[in-house]
């Protein structure tokens, strides 16, 4: 009677044990994320590049704050100042494999030469030139950007949270050193090119299957010569500054973009 009570105690002790186990959750998988792109995504504008100087990958751009703000997960950043489609093809989607679950990438600005026409508007009148690249947005950038977003997709993991990034407006209506040579007609064409490369590349993630976040609407309230910009105005004693997102940019204008879609 004594062993067979003895017996019974231990077969009801491993099944509580089981059912302990099962109802404990297992410890969650770290994310492995690979943040792509050009100088909007490496942080180009925050002033502090301690990450790379070459490609200028700061703390302050928002794939270093997303990596710190969530716990288990492990940041591989090379995006890159001026990276086209043809440098993310070449030097940054090998660091995308199948452990891969977080992509994030801004690509296509440098494609279509957008700094260099903001450096144009300073100097020259830009407005042919905006106009130009505005009606070639399709020609130029279509096809390139089908080809990074499909790579990705293929790299990845299955199940990636795949985020494509847009670019703000860079003006207001008003005037001020920082839009130093721009005039109201070159404001106006270059934020009507800003809108048109926005619906470009929110129509190829589209159609690629993949995330894209616009950042107009989350830059509306703080472009250039605003109360409190986001952005860089024109930086005459480091000219490589001008016309990129500031820290406040980066963390309360990119961050909540990606923080939306990954948590």
């Amino acid at each position: 009677m004594k062993s067979f009570l003895t017996l019974r105690v231990v077969r009801i002790g491993v099944v509580l044990a089981a059912a302990f186990l099962l109802a404990v959750p297992a410890a969650a998988a770290a994310d492995r994320y690979v943040a792509l792109g050009d100088s909007f995504s490496s942080g180009v504008g925050t002033g502090s590049y301690a990450l790379s100087s070459s490609c200028k990958r700061s703390v302050y751009a928002y794939p270093y704050l997303l990596s710190q703000q969530r716990a288990g997960t492990s940041l591989v950043f090379v995006a890159c100042s001026g990276a086209k489609t043809s440098d993310l093809m070449a030097s940054q989607l090998p660091s995308v494999d199948t452990t891969t679950n977080i992509v994030t990438v801004t690509i296509g600005g440098n494609d279509i030469g957008f700094a260099d026409l903001i450096y144009q508007c300073t100097v020259s009148d830009c407005s042919a030139a905006l106009d130009t690249t505005r009606s070639s947005l399709e020609s130029i950038l279509g096809a390139r950007l089908d080809t990074v977003y499909g790579a990705i997709k293929g790299h990845a993991a299955f199940d990636a949270k795949i985020v494509v990034l847009g670019y703000p407006r860079m003006f207001n209506s008003s005037s001020c050193f920082s839009a130093f040579g721009i005039s109201a007609t070159e404001r106006t064409k270059a934020n009507q090119l800003s809108d048109a490369l926005d619906q470009t590349i929110a129509a190829h993630a589209a159609t690629a299957g993949v995330v894209y976040k616009s950042a107009i609407s989350a830059f509306s309230t703080h472009p250039l010569c605003s109360s409190s910009p986001w952005l860089n105005g024109l930086n005459l004693f480091n000219s490589g500054e001008s016309y990129h997102p500031n820290k406040s940019g980066q963390s309360l204008g990119y961050l909540p973009l990606i923080r939306a879609v990954t948590g």
